[in-house]
């Protein structure tokens, strides 16, 4: 296992998609942002030849050129995804690696006046760029999409949101099941507001735009709840509400809209667009420290609910916990090219 980059069988290609709908967005983000889209093997040498899609997206925190990084014993994705199609026991296609970071740490890719319209930059301009550029099978029944914690979320809701434009899906520990995975945070949180900034979240945004993110203890924990607050509970003037108030007890009203974008809660609702996905993985380690596990659990039975036959979904707890699990990935992938080939 080389510690540097090791050569591909496919090739991939970096290039920038110019935002409309995130152009002027409300925290100042870029609105050019890149798109890395990988060929694999022979897709040069068949110039009539035309392929499925997985789009990848990341989790909190993630932006595309992340990818990349590599771990002390470990491979990056691109690598392992390589590698799937190069044994050629699995359908080519082409893999894309989207970026919807925002300077919050994350978008969930959803369309939310806190923060930009990432869920139509994704389905609406994402989507098009790619399928102009290269020799794709522009439909729903060979398009996919894949993530991993709240890209894992994005997998998740994306093909219910927009079912002409996704047939298929694999979530990685995905954030599901709020009551589960998020409201236990909130009595820390608030705490932790209040003891270092007085709980005035405007204060610790003012404090964290002056100096580097992370030389303050408190800093992750903060930011990761108001990213996700900007995306779910985020108001017209572009201001955020929070689910919860100083004592760390849900706010009803604000709480009722973060959980109207729970997976588990949006299946029932979406149950036509569930049924009429080709392949829907769901995985997540026993162990995983946010209880994502749980709400894997509860989005499968979710998705038994909805009337999915249960050859089309693949569902296991594996043991690990929440990071180190890009190993997993390429398993998905190769479940979903089964799946969305023509």
């Amino acid at each position: 296992m080389l510690p540097w980059s090791a050569p591909l069988s496919g090739r991939v290609e970096h290039g920038v998609v110019h935002s409309a709908l995130l152009r002027d967005n409300p925290l100042g983000d870029p609105h050019e942002r890149p798109v890395y889209v990988y060929l694999p093997p022979g897709y040069d040498e068949d110039s009539g030849r035309r392929y499925p899609a997985v789009y990848v997206i990341q989790g909190y925190t993630g932006h595309v050129a992340m990818w990349f990084n590599r771990m002390p014993f470990r491979r990056p994705f691109p690598e392992l995804a390589d590698e799937v199609f190069a044994a050629g026991d699995t359908p080519p296609a082409i893999v894309v690696y989207v970026d919807a970071w925002t300077s919050l740490g994350g978008s969930q890719f959803l369309d939310s006046p806190a923060t930009g319209r990432y869920h139509s930059y994704l389905c609406d301009e994402v989507v098009p760029w790619v399928d102009a550029r290269y020799r794709t099978l522009p439909d729903p029944a060979h398009r996919a999409i894949s993530g991993k914690s709240s890209g894992g979320y994005g997998a998740m809701v994306t093909p219910m949101l927009r079912p002409d434009l996704f047939g298929a899906l694999a979530t990685h520990a995905g954030d599901a099941l709020f009551d589960v995975c998020y409201l236990p945070d909130f009595p820390r949180v608030a705490r932790l507001l209040r003891d270092t900034y007085d709980g005035d979240y405007a204060k610790f945004l003012a404090d964290r735009a002056e100096r580097v993110h992370g030389t303050k203890e408190s800093d992750n924990d903060l930011i990761e709840i108001y990213g996700y607050a900007a995306a779910y509970s985020g108001n017209a003037d572009g201001g955020v509400s929070l689910p919860f108030d100083d004592t760390g007890a849900p706010v009803p009203e604000v709480w009722d809209r973060w959980l109207r974008w729970d997976p588990v809660r949006m299946a029932a609702e979406s149950a036509s667009a569930l049924r009429g996905l080709r392949g829907i993985w769901i995985d997540a380690g026993r162990g995983d420290e946010y209880f994502l596990d749980l709400g894997a659990t509860a989005f499968r039975r979710a998705v038994a609910a909805a009337g999915v036959p249960d050859d089309r979904v693949h569902f296991e707890l594996f043991d690990g916990r929440h990071g180190g699990i890009e190993y997993r990935y390429p398993l998905a992938l190769k479940f979903l090219c089964e799946r969305i080939a023509p």
